[in-house]
């Protein structure tokens, strides 16, 4: 699957999100992403990559109830992808050894790309490449445990600010390693979500491993934002964050323009509202309770009625629902022949954050190799994982 991917298609793949990048969400992406298409009269050949929410190697070994919900696959989901978080390499190992050895997924993607504070105070994520012999460590470990069973792709960010630079090396280490591809956010940590994607970072990265792909992630807000990339950087494929959140169908307009074939319209309003109460419908299915799901369901509202006039008040009271009828009932009123404006449907969503200093271990910076006492550290934050 994944051969055939490299060899006739640019990759297209869902970036995972915490919170967001569940099984319904991923379903509504499967179901929207082919609809626009057969709408347009296309014959729908979706191979994207919808990879799940970070999954905590230690949560994964230790069988949390709720990590493991977060490696439970819809039988329809043609490849399993999952990404692994940790600080570990024997720890990482060991996860992966288990999901290839229980059959848990068809593709390993490994996290050195999450900026969030809790995640790099512990050396994690965007923090980690810094070290180079542990992120070596953790790479190759994971190569070697998935035994050529299950591919192992790497995610990271260019660096920790613009000061400690990271990405060329850990590219290098990677595509050494034996990874499928290396796919480059062109943002810093200390970027976050804010200023601009460097897409030169990306065609440098090309350049520097020429034998191991590189997806681009970064400012994808529109099938002309994805071809602009490819061509741009040479990427073999784009990495789509927050630039489907409320757009399910991105991924489909996406698959359109990188086959050459005419991108498909931004579907109406009322198509768009009932794509909003199949999402909240899956996520009650998925959690089997209508009340959690509803109010999971309430983040999603303003990404989905972004460019829709819908009136403050019924848009206060979309985001306290707590029923599947509550939310028929809102949305109602709405007028369904509203038709998205392109300005408004491909601006930026999501999260943006201006830049800020990294939350890191003390001493982190010293050097680029780990000392015995952050050796310590990471283990000790590895071992105190309680939870997915």
């Amino acid at each position: 699957m994944f051969a055939d991917l490299l060899a006739h298609d640019p990759v297209i793949e869902l970036a995972p999100m915490a919170g967001v990048t569940n099984r319904a969400f991923r379903r509504v992406c499967r179901e929207a992403s082919a609809d626009i298409r057969q709408r347009a009269g296309q014959v729908d050949s979706d191979h994207t990559i919808y990879v799940a929410e970070m999954t905590t190697s230690q949560a994964l070994l230790l069988r949390h109830p709720e990590t493991l919900s977060l490696v439970t696959f819809d039988p329809d989901e043609h490849v399993r992808s999952i990404q692994l978080y940790g600080v570990d390499p024997d720890i990482v190992g060991r996860a992966v050894a288990m999901v290839v050895d229980e059959d848990m997924a068809d593709h390993i993607d490994l996290n050195f790309g999450c900026p969030v504070p809790k995640v790099t105070r512990k050396g994690g994520g965007s923090a980690l490449p810094w070290k180079r012999d542990l992120y070596s460590d953790i790479v190759n470990t994971a190569v070697r445990n998935a035994n050529g069973k299950v591919p192992v792709t790497v995610k990271m960010r260019v660096g920790i600010d613009d000061d400690h630079v990271t990405y060329l090396d850990a590219g290098k280490i990677a595509a050494d390693a034996g990874v499928y591809w290396v796919a480059l956010h062109g943002r810093t940590a200390a970027q976050y979500y804010g200023g601009h994607a460097d897409w030169n970072t990306i065609a440098r990265l090309v350049e520097h491993i020429p034998n191991t792909p590189v997806l681009g992630n970064g400012d994808i807000w529109s099938a002309d934002d994805a071809q602009r990339m490819l061509v741009e950087t040479g990427a073999r494929g784009v990495v789509i964050g927050r630039g489907c959140l409320g757009r399910p169908w991105l991924f489909g307009q996406i698959r359109s323009a990188i086959s050459g074939q005419e991108v498909p319209a931004e579907p109406t309003a009322g198509i768009i509202l009932d794509l909003l109460k199949r999402h909240a419908q899956l996520l009650v299915n998925m959690h089997d309770d209508e009340f959690y799901g509803c109010r999971e369901m309430r983040k999603h509202m303003a990404w989905y009625l972004k460019g829709l006039v819908v009136g403050s008040e019924t848009r206060g009271q979309l985001g306290l629902i707590n029923s599947l009828a509550e939310l028929d009932d809102l949305l109602a009123p709405i007028d369904r022949d509203q038709i998205l404006t392109p300005e408004i449907a491909n601006s930026p969503r999501g999260r943006t954050t201006p830049t800020k200093k990294v939350n890191l271990p003390d001493g982190w910076l010293n050097s680029q190799t780990m000392t015995a006492s952050e050796q310590s550290t990471v283990r000790e934050a590895e071992l105190s994982v309680s939870g997915g």
